[in-house]
């Protein structure tokens, strides 16, 4: 992988955080009932016992716009305040309009800019540089960056090396442009990106848009449902998001040492457990949820960055590195 290139100082801190899990829970006996499986065999090959399932009612955007809620009011701020949403998400409303307009409108942020980015389960990480880069030049000046997904409905659910692993939910994020000599908590202070197409068959929807519409002769074989190489896929997670944490600890001008915290994409315990080992770090500095909801993709880093910051995990003054992986093949971290 290439050096990065030198990055500015970008003057944004966090202000807020946010999330809001579905009510329905999906444990691993449960799916036991129609699918070949147990709770032994999920649990230990994922570390996942439970999921979070939307209702059928609830779109992507409820799900987003009630995060949203619970980070404006977490920042003390009004949708008036909000200049910008981007939301992360592969799993939108609707093709267009983007689901960050769908979100504009339930929360009232008139004043916003808004759209969506999909970068899978990186997608979080990619929105807080796109907005981060608004703001240090200055065109806005209060971000909502917003990751959310409904995976359940690209979900195949007599696939059993798949429907284990996905969930639903969202976690959101206020950041706002802080002064270069503000004592500003939530700084973010590094960010890192990465891509390689030409791994895009490992882990895929392959149908449901222009490449491969839905039609009555291929709709028996569900190509718009989330269709994964899991062997390869674990393998360049492991090595992208280790070598992404690393870059993006240098540009910060920090160490390993220097973590108090690594909010990971919460995709499986396996994967978890060899980055943390990699990186040499003790198991109380890695945050880990994906017990409760599963891989909720672009959702998972805020939702574990929330729940961390309510639960007392991290506070300020803490050094929080966060690092994902995803269908792309993409890979970002931030500290």
């Amino acid at each position: 992988m290439p050096k990065p290139s030198s990055q500015p100082f970008c003057a944004s801190s966090i202000i807020g955080t946010g999330s809001y899990m579905p009510e329905k829970v999906m444990t691993n006996d449960d799916l036991s009932k129609f699918v070949d499986t147990s709770d032994e065999w999920i649990t230990t090959r994922t570390g996942i016992k439970a999921r979070r399932i939307a209702a059928e009612n609830q779109a992507t955007s409820d799900l987003a716009s009630e995060a949203a809620r619970r980070a404006m009011e977490a920042a003390g701020i009004t949708a008036e305040d909000i200049n910008l949403i981007v939301v992360a998400t592969v799993t939108p409303d609707m093709f267009f309009p983007s689901t960050a307009c769908i979100v504009q409108k339930k929360i009232g942020a008139a004043n916003a800019v808004c759209f969506d980015i999909s970068a899978a389960c990186s997608g979080f990480l990619y929105a807080l540089q796109v907005a981060r880069h608004f703001i240090n030049t200055g065109n806005r000046t209060t971000a909502l960056v917003i990751g959310a997904e409904k995976l359940s409905s690209l979900i195949n659910w007599q696939d059993r090396n798949t429907c284990v692993l996905f969930g639903d939910g969202a976690g959101a994020v206020v950041i706002r442009r802080a002064e270069e000599s503000e004592d500003a908590p939530g700084r973010v202070l590094s960010t890192v990106m990465g891509s390689d197409g030409n791994l895009t068959d490992l882990l895929k929807v392959p149908g449901g848009a222009s490449a491969c519409p839905i039609t009555p002769e291929n709709v028996l074989s569900r190509p718009n449902t989330i269709h994964m190489e899991g062997r390869e896929t674990f393998k360049h997670a492991v090595t992208r998001m280790c070598q992404a944490a690393e870059q993006a600890l240098e540009i910060a001008g920090l160490t390993k040492e220097d973590i108090s915290m690594v909010i990971p994409h919460q995709a499986n315990a396996r994967i978890i457990t060899a980055i943390a080992d990699r990186l040499g770090l003790p198991p109380e500095k890695t945050f880990m949820n994906l017990d409760q909801y599963g891989n909720t993709s672009a959702a998972t880093i805020p939702v574990a960055l929330d729940e961390a910051h309510r639960q007392g995990k991290i506070k300020k003054g803490d050094i929080v590195l966060l690092v994902a992986f995803g269908g792309g093949f993409t890979w970002a971290s931030s500290v």
